[in-house]
């Protein structure tokens, strides 16, 4: 047995499962998940010594990879600091000023320590400025398991065939209204409809938690106007698209802006981190300036908030992005030609650095044409993969990461051996 399956079993003694998040447990692609030991770059080694090309980038943070120097040196010096004060630091005001550089339409932010703080948080303050209870969100689009947003979710959600979850109480999940991505004509019926109830509409504006996908190029425009129409406040949920598409996300690579954005992952630099901002005016409605109550002990932690920092500034140089996004540019055509020679149906797609792939012949616009896909075919490409020391997120259903750490000797590696293991899954 090995060292990894032997903390497996030790684990589901004392965790749900024997993770901490449910995809971590491989149930969607079969075998025992990797306890990682340490890891540096592009590469993730766990405690069998096995060493991985590593796609997954703790789930999006590690936009420079993993133990960046920078970064490290900046955690190192915060925490020679001490490491939670209870009280403001001057790293969080150089953070917020940071994010709103790169952000115009963040104008004020609030720091917390989720993704799933952030969105809760947002649509709180959605609800208190409009004086309405409705959310409009997106099938497969997945914002975090605060008990709103777990109706016809993406990520683990899908990937674990859980449309919604019990404990959810029936009368909230019935302030959630879910549409197809993408369903321009659908959101214009349900503000036809019910236009005067909603508070908000909440969106990824790339899906990376349903796999990727794109939006049409109208979409966002139609949200911006029909929200404008109605008095409804369009959310941007840029957990995962933050930094990640662009310098300053998605809204900056769509050309909308939004009311309010969600932020996470990158601006923690890998560390636990949370954000959320907009419009002046609504943010003034936050106490202590304002009535809707949000707060949190470590929320602007100091050790944070020192990462984030020397991540922004790091992912700022120039070309930063350029180059990013040509790697995974190259990485998905490889991709791609290897399904064409493998006679494997794929559609595969990519935004800046987030990218993903759905073994069916497409388009993929929205989740229900994501779950056309082969997850039979993914799971044994995905053991394949992970065989030749590639690793990708342990399901059908999750968009992958590249890094700045990725060097294009990395990515014909993995094309190489993605390759050889679409013609193992495909020979089985």
């Amino acid at each position: 047995m090995t060292r990894s399956a032997e903390l497996f079993d030790r684990a589901k003694g004392v965790l749900p499962g024997g993770v901490n998040s449910p995809v971590r447990a491989f149930r969607a692609v079969g075998g025992t998940p990797f306890f990682v030991a340490r890891a540096q770059g592009a590469r993730l080694t766990d405690v069998d010594g096995r060493t991985y090309l590593d796609y997954v980038g703790s789930w999006g943070p590690l936009v420079l990879g993993h133990a960046h120097p920078a970064v490290m040196d900046a955690i190192r010096a915060a925490v020679e600091r001490g490491w939670s004060y209870g009280a403001p630091c001057e790293a969080e005001v150089d953070l917020a000023e940071l994010v709103r550089q790169r952000m115009p339409s963040v104008e004020m932010v609030r720091f917390v320590n989720s993704g799933t703080e952030a969105t809760m948080a947002a649509v709180r303050l959605a609800r208190a400025a409009t004086k309405r209870d409705v959310i409009l969100k997106f099938e497969g689009c997945y914002h975090g398991h605060a008990d709103a947003f777990l109706v016809k979710a993406g990520s683990g959600v899908a990937t674990l065939g859980l449309p919604d979850s019990p404990g959810v109480p029936s009368a909230l999940a019935a302030l959630t209204v879910t549409v197809p991505f993408n369903g321009a004509a659908a959101v214009r019926e349900v503000f036809r409809q019910r236009g005067h109830e909603i508070a908000a509409v909440i969106v990824e504006p790339y899906v990376g938690n349903a796999g990727f996908i794109p939006p049409d190029p109208d979409f966002h425009p139609v949200l911006r106007s029909l929200c404008d129409r109605a008095g409804a406040l369009l959310i941007f949920d840029e957990v995962m698209t933050g930094f990640r598409v662009a310098s300053g996300g998605a809204q900056e690579r769509l050309g909308v802006r939004p009311d309010l954005t969600t932020l996470g992952k990158i601006i923690g630099g890998g560390m636990p981190v949370g954000a959320y901002g907009g419009r002046a005016d609504l943010m003034r409605m936050i106490a202590p300036e304002g009535p809707v109550y949000q707060a949190g002990t470590l929320s602007g932690n100091p050790v944070a908030m020192a990462a984030g920092l020397a991540t922004l500034h790091a992912a700022a140089g120039p070309g930063f992005y350029e180059a990013l996004e040509q790697r995974t540019a190259r990485l998905v055509a490889g991709i791609v030609d290897a399904a064409r020679r493998h006679a494997v149906p794929l559609t595969a797609g990519h935004a800046g650095s987030l990218w993903g792939v759905y073994f069916t012949a497409g388009p993929v616009r929205d989740f229900a044409q994501a779950k056309r896909s082969d997850t039979a075919l993914f799971a044994r490409w995905h053991r394949a993969a992970l065989a030749r020391g590639i690793f990708l997120a342990p399901s059908a259903f999750e968009a992958g990461f590249v890094s700045s750490a990725h060097t294009d000797a990395d990515i014909t590696e993995t094309i190489t051996h993605l390759d050889a293991a679409l013609a193992e899954a495909v020979a089985r």
